[in-house]
């Protein structure tokens, strides 16, 4: 062979050996990570108050709300709440101005802290109303009635006619918010524990009718706080589910019918109330209403009638009903 073309050959298969090598190392280097490598780190901005959960309007602002998280230095802004600088105790109680979704830094111009004017009215949920009540040590559930707690409206009257009165208590209203004790809208932590103290009003959060309900029950007789468990919500909801008035859509997923059973939780309730009278509790009690002068005794037995506090008449035999001219009387069959 040709002294020449040997060389040709010999600087051709070179050059093939060294294209395969380079492209083997490119095809190795780029599937194998390279050891040692770190990622380089995000720079860390100071730790901003973010709300753990949705806090629609209305909100009180408790501990377990809101919580310090680390945020980007460049997306501070003057209005956050900085961890060092600010003083979550005064934060607690305040109220929540306008929506803030799970993980959105809190502003401070989305708070209202209690004295400010417009407290109690960011409070209120829409279409919503406050009303403050008396209570003492024995209607107030001894002061272990906190802002946020949900209770029922017992009222406990006397009805009176011409024999015993009837002493009866009635459950008038139930699943009411309490917005404040006394002036306080927050609760006294110390040593991790809540304090338990005594307070002379409660404002409740309720509908304009049931506003109307509560002054009335006031001049009636005496009403008393029943507080509600926490875990009465599954229950009450399962009950509304039943009854159709929360509609929960088809498919929908678990959050979506935990946030139905929030709103459903929320509302204040009326209707379908619970009585006792004397004679439920003490055989020497009476049982029924007393007769007033001219009138049949009624009887406890059929229940108050629709929208009052009372219990509805049932004669003790047959009755007719006598009118004479322009007037009707019941009367006794057998009656002297």
């Amino acid at each position: 062979m040709d002294r020449k073309k040997l060389v040709l050959l010999i600087v051709a298969l070179l050059v093939a050996a060294g294209t395969a090598f380079a492209a083997r190392s490119i095809f190795t280097g780029a599937s194998a990570p390279q050891a040692g490598a770190v990622p380089a780190a995000q720079p860390k901005g100071p730790k901003v108050l973010v709300a753990q959960r949705a806090l629609p309007v209305g909100t009180i602002i408790t501990a377990d709300a809101v919580s310090f998280q680390d945020w980007p230095q460049e997306l501070v802004k003057d209005a956050y709440f900085i961890d060092g600088q600010a003083d979550t105790a005064k934060l607690l109680g305040t109220v929540v101005r306008y929506p803030i979704t799970a993980g959105q830094p809190l502003t401070q111009g989305a708070l209202v802290a209690p004295g400010d004017r417009g407290f109690l009215a960011a409070a209120l949920g829409p279409g919503m109303r406050a009303v403050t009540i008396p209570v003492s040590a024995k209607t107030g559930v001894g002061g272990f009635v906190f802002p946020g707690d949900h209770v029922d409206l017992v009222l406990t009257q006397q009805v009176t006619g011409n024999g015993p009165p009837l002493r009866t208590a009635e459950t008038i209203l139930r699943n009411l918010r309490v917005l404040a004790t006394d002036k306080a809208t927050d609760n006294e932590v110390v040593d991790g524990k809540t304090v338990v103290r005594d307070f002379r009003t409660v404002t409740l959060e309720v509908t304009p009718r049931i506003a109307e309900k509560v002054a009335v029950a006031q001049e009636v007789g005496e009403i008393s706080l029943s507080l509600r468990s926490i875990a009465d919500n599954q229950s009450e909801f399962e009950r509304i589910l039943a009854s159709g008035d929360v509609k929960v859509p088809e498919g929908a997923s678990k959050a979506q019918e935990e946030q139905l059973m929030r709103q459903a939780m929320t509302k204040p309730m009326e209707g379908n109330t619970t009585y006792v009278t004397g004679g439920d509790v003490s055989r020497f009690q009476s049982s029924s209403r007393p007769a007033i002068a001219g009138q049949s005794a009624p009887s406890a037995a059929m229940g108050p009638p629709t929208g009052t506090g009372v219990a509805g008449p049932v004669h003790s035999g047959p009755v007719v009903r006598v009118t004479r001219g322009k007037e009707t009387t019941e009367e006794v069959v057998g009656s002297k």
